[in-house]
């Protein structure tokens, strides 16, 4: 089975996360996917398969005889999908020899435009999936689990077929019909797929000792070349503003508008340090939800930032603005609460690069052209690194994720399938 065919399933199954919900997983419906991915699994010969209490997958697949010693290497992909945008009742379009031209969705009236998307072009020929334009595709990151698997089901049929012992056979034997061959060469590869990556929880409950992994990628990522081990360090705000509200006809001097607060709070922030005026390795202030009247009102952001330094300084900002306003308008009217999200895995990555150049040379394995991109948000994989288990992140193949946008193709996904056996093939020469 194609990794693609395996997407049209997968993104059929209503997962998206909650962020207001406080269980584990956040939405009981990941549950559904869990439970598949776990027949499926058990079905094709991957050892342990199971789903813990939390919702967490795991599996393995044993090292061929002589690879024992060779470094454990993970892969990593999401179950959830973004909140952004509806991800339920999802339909697939397939477009075989997609033209390269505007793609009308559906008769949603949206259309997926080259003006918008100028990669559009270079994908000329492909088999291009969309959604119907009335919801994501959820490519991000179910994409990653059908490369994944697909990857895992030919490593198997490949050593099943060389006679490999990964069905229990006796002491290590790999012989079928009478002849010894050299199965797939790889050593243990761990396979995990989490929930709640999407409102960063997705390494919250993620049992590292239990993954057994000694280096690891997520799948998470956009084009198939590209290779990332650089993200934001992130945090969230909440920013409360409590008002004092009296007759506006006799409140000179009095009234507090809590609504025009949070409207200056914003504007002290500065005005160029947005997601739409930001690129590469810019940080910014993200206003992702206000509410608000004369009485009371809440200002909702992420902040971003790959440098540290200028990280803290943003979260400084913001500090500074809630004293200038408490100061301004008495003790208690700005309540500012800052949540750190995760920090830039590159902070881990540098000791053990050869995650990175084994992945360049996997790809150009595979036929791609490797690209080193600063991830523009965060993956599992960040929070991972600081967890103990270096883990930067892969391309899907994927386009315009969280959106009605979202596209991805046939093709991209069979290069990120052969780049992930090339990485178990070079970690397989490895000693751990």
């Amino acid at each position: 089975m194609r990794a693609y065919e395996r997407l049209l399933r997968y993104v059929k199954i209503y997962t998206t996360s909650d962020e207001e919900s406080e269980t584990v997983p956040s939405t009981a419906r990941q549950l559904d996917l869990a439970g598949l991915l776990v027949k499926e699994m058990k079905e094709m010969g991957v050892a342990c398969a199971r789903v813990d209490g939390q919702g967490y997958v795991y599996g393995e697949i044993p090292a061929t005889p002589g690879r024992e010693n060779a470094p454990a290497i993970g892969f990593i992909a999401h179950m959830d999908t973004a909140p952004d945008f509806s991800g339920e009742g999802v339909t697939p379009c397939v477009m075989e020899n997609y033209d390269g031209e505007d793609i009308t969705l559906g008769t949603s009236g949206r259309v997926v435009r080259v003006k918008d998307f100028p990669h559009l072009p270079s994908l000329k020929g492909r088999t291009l999936i969309t959604a119907d334009g009335n919801t994501l595709l959820g490519a991000d990151d179910k994409a990653g689990i059908a490369e994944i698997l697909t990857m895992a089901e030919e490593i198997l049929r490949a050593d099943s077929e060389k006679g490999g012992n990964l069905s229990g056979d006796k002491e290590g034997e790999n012989v079928r019909n009478g002849e010894k061959k050299e199965p797939f060469p790889h050593g243990k590869i761990c396979l995990a797929f989490t929930p709640d990556e999407e409102i960063g929880r997705g390494a919250d409950a993620f049992d590292v000792p239990g993954f057994g992994a000694k280096y690891a990628y997520t799948v998470d990522g956009g084009p198939e070349n590209e290779i990332e081990y650089e993200n934001f360090n992130a945090a969230a705000a909440k920013v409360k503003i409590r008002g004092f509200s009296v007759h506006p006809g006799s409140s000179k001097d009095t009234m507090i508008n809590a609504a025009l607060v949070a409207m200056e709070f914003n504007a002290m922030l500065p005005a160029g340090d947005t997601p739409r005026d930001t690129e590469g390795y810019e940080g910014f202030y993200h206003l992702h939800g206000m509410s608000g009247d004369v009485s009371e009102a809440c200002l909702e952001y992420i902040i971003r930032d790959h440098s540290a330094a200028m990280y803290e300084c943003r979260l400084e900002t913001m500090r500074h603005i809630a004293k200038l306003l408490n100061e301004k308008y008495g003790d208690g009217t700005v309540t500012l609460t800052l949540r750190e999200q995760y920090r830039n895995m590159r902070e881990q990555i540098e000791s053990c690069m050869h995650l990175i150049d084994n992945a360049k040379e996997a790809a150009r394995r595979a036929g791609l052209v490797p690209e080193t991109v600063p991830i523009r948000g965060g993956t599992d994989g960040a929070r991972l690194s600081f967890m103990g288990l270096p883990c930067p992140n892969l391309g899907t193949g994927g386009y315009a994720f969280h959106g009605p946008y979202e596209h991805i193709t046939a093709e991209g996904m069979d290069a990120v399938v052969r780049e992930l056996k090339e990485i178990v093939r070079l970690y397989a020469g490895m000693d751990a």
